[in-house]
């Protein structure tokens, strides 16, 4: 076990090293890579293997784990941010390698009302484009209120939303499998409540998806 420990500092130290001078989306590959050397390193002795193969194949696989931005959400997020140009829509990739839409209030839903905007189609059919046939692909549709009403009204409304877009995808040709949904109410404003502007921000829609790296 000191051996297999000693290997993998060998592999960790200099990767960690090197992070400083990387950008985050190596930085990322690279503590991936460095947790499943120690991991590979390990398993390897630990099953009676040599403890190099092991801590090589484990910082492979980490690597792998800590690499979940693909190509085809670097282009989506650019097809994306060139549609929804101007229309206050937010694209983003997220620490976690998500691609997140924020799709604010004014082009989403009506005060009270879950009826899906014309503005918000145009975005969703974007959306579902880039998505569909893709089975690596996970979506998450995440509502939001401000917190006018009740907790009960706000929840039960937030809920309804993401459940319209879910369905507004599904029927655009994105497997109901794929697509799951979430209601906060108000309990993540994004700005104060205390503004009618805080409240058009924290009345909105997140729309995340991350590729799993599953092939069709």
């Amino acid at each position: 076990m000191q051996k297999a420990t000693l290997v993998s500092l060998c592999i960790v130290l200099p990767l960690l090293a090197a992070c400083e001078n990387m950008g985050e989306r190596d930085r990322r590959v690279a503590t991936g890579a460095g947790a499943g050397a120690v991991a590979g390193a390990v398993v390897g002795k630990a099953t009676g293997g040599k403890v190099l193969p092991g801590a090589v194949i484990g910082g492979a696989l980490g690597a792998v784990a800590g690499n979940v931005w693909s190509r085809h959400l670097e282009k989506q997020q650019a097809e994306l941010e060139q549609s929804t140009r101007g229309t206050g829509v937010e694209v983003s990739r997220t620490e976690d390698n998500q691609l997140k839409l924020n799709v604010p209030a004014d082009i989403s839903f009506d005060v009270g009302r879950a009826d899906i905007k014309p503005e918000l189609r145009q975005v969703l059919d974007q959306f579902a484009q880039g998505v569909r046939n893709q089975p690596g692909m996970r979506v998450r549709v995440i509502g939001h209120t401000d917190n006018t009403g009740s907790d009960a009204i706000n929840d039960r409304l937030s809920s309804e939303r993401a459940e319209r877009v879910r369905t507004y995808l599904v029927d655009r040709g994105v497997p109901a499998q794929q697509i799951e949904t979430a209601g906060r109410g108000a309990r993540e404003p994004v700005a104060s409540n205390a503004s009618a502007d805080g409240r058009a921000r924290n009345r909105r829609v997140e729309i995340f998806v991350r590729d799993t790296g599953q092939a069709g």
